[in-house]
Parts: structure tokens; C-alpha cells; sequence
């Protein structure tokens, strides 16, 4: 994450190379092992579709990952391979806990604060994106193709 005014060519090359370049050649490479009917589902981010400061690049590619299945549902149809994004929000994880630093009541405070912004009043919490994904892989979501699943709390709808 930086401002608009301090982005390198090596950190838009790193976070296009792992989110972007790495999804498409991944997936390039695990076609033939996909079954007809095969659930793909690529993670996205709210990000992609806000706007937050210091986040341009990265946001850049995610939305550059739903471009990807806008387009790979059509190049994958004759397969019957289902493409989907999950695009999580705000989550409790350890990378996002330990952009407040180590101290932690400024890990708290930094998860008060994105809790602020959500309409449900909290972060997620991991296991609820896996579910959110669970379902995605499943017979129950088999007429679900080419989606943006967020699963914010609500946050990009506000």
C-alpha cells in the first residue's frame, strides 16, 4: 500500500505479478485437470470495486481478477467449469492485524476502525469467508457462474 505520489515499478510488478499474472497462469495450468462441472473460485477484494487511499495498485488488481471471470466463465462454458469471485472485507487475519504494528492496542484500534465502517459493526472473521467459499464449490451454488460473492458485512454496499 502506498500513495499515488510514492508507487514504484517493483511494487505495481509485485502485486500485478502475484495477483494478477499468478491467477491467470495458475489457473492456465490446472485446466486439464479440471473435471466438467468444476467450481473456480478466484478471491477478489471490497477493494477492487472501492475506492481507499493508498490502495490503488492493489485495488487495480483485483478488479483486473474480475475482469478475469467476466471473460474465462464464456472461454470455459463448453467445459461447464464455474469461475466465481469471493471478495472479502475487512477480516481478521494476521496480515491484516499486523498492519497496526506489533503493539496491540493499536491492533484493536485498527479493528475498531474498520468494524466503524461495516454495516453488520464488526470484521469478519476467517471461517465465514470459507463458508462463503464452501458454498461456492458446491452442488447448492451449481447455476451460480461469473459472480462477485462479497462477503463484507455489508461494507460495499454502503
Amino acid at each position: 500500500m502506498l500513495p499515488l505520489g510514492e508507487i514504484t515499478e517493483q511494487h505495481f510488478d509485485d502485486t500485478f505479478d502475484r495477483n494478477v499474472k499468478g491467477v491467470l497462469f495458475t489457473l492456465q495450468k490446472a485446466l486439464p485437470m479440471l473435471a466438467p462441472n468444476a467450481s473456480v473460485i478466484l478471491t477478489g477484494s471490497t477493494a477492487g470495486s472501492s475506492g481507499t487511499a493508498a490502495f490503488s495498485v492493489y485495488a487495480a488488481s483485483k478488479a483486473a481478477v474480475r475482469a478475469f471471470v467476466r471473460n474465462w466463465i464464456l472461454d470455459l462454458k463448453d467445459r461447464q467449469v464455474r469461475v466465481n469471485t469471493i471478495s472479502p472485507g475487512a477480516t481478521r487475519t494476521p496480515g491484516l492485524v499486523d498492519l497496526a504494528g506489533p503493539d496491540a492496542v493499536q491492533q484493536q484500534g485498527l479493528l475498531d476502525y474498520l468494524a466503524s465502517l461495516i454495516p453488520m459493526g464488526r470484521v469478519g472473521e476467517a471461517e465465514e469467508i470459507a463458508s462463503a467459499a464452501l458454498f461456492l464449490s458446491s452442488d447448492d451454488a451449481s447455476f451460480v457462474n461469473g459472480i462477485e460473492l462479497f462477503v463484507d458485512g455489508g461494507q460495499a454496499q454502503v
